[in-house]
Formats: structure tokens, sequence, C-alpha cells
């Protein structure tokens, strides 16, 4: 599985119903609220097989509430077990 992140910019008055959404939708592995320029910060996992970009226009996207979205991929998780 590879592991990616979403910066969610939310409509004004959206956060709670998009958080809800993603939980609903069950394609999350994390959903925290934020502060700064972004109201979200998501946690997903895909099979390595998966086009990252297709995901996020067909998954997250599409979700009403959302205005922006900044996908970080990653590298390597360091630290842990």
């Amino acid at each position: 599985m590879v592991p990616f992140f979403v910066q969610i910019k939310c409509k004004l008055g959206q956060s709670y119903t998009v958080a809800n959404a993603l939980a609903e939708a069950e394609i999350a592995s994390e959903i925290y609220s934020t502060a700064g320029q972004y109201d979200l910060l998501v946690k997903f996992y895909v099979d390595k097989d998966t086009d990252i970009g297709h995901f996020v226009n067909e998954k997250v996207q599409v979700l009403p509430g959302i205005q922006d979205t900044l996908t970080i991929i990653t590298f390597k998780a360091f630290g842990g077990s």
C-alpha cells in the first residue's frame, strides 16, 4: 500500500460536512482538522498500481463542500518500530 496526504480547503462552513463525507465513504485512513490555509489533512492508502491523481480527482475532489486540494506524496517514513 502507498500512503499519501491531501490537504483540503473547504467552502466556508463545510469542514465538518466534508470530514463526515470522507469518513462515511471509508476511503481515508485518518482525517484531521487543521489551522491555516487548509481546513483538513487527510491520509490515504492506495494499492501501488493505483493512479493517485485519478483517485484524488474521482474520489476526493467530487465531494460537496471542497474548494481546493493539495496532494502530498511521501517517500519514506522515519522513526517508529
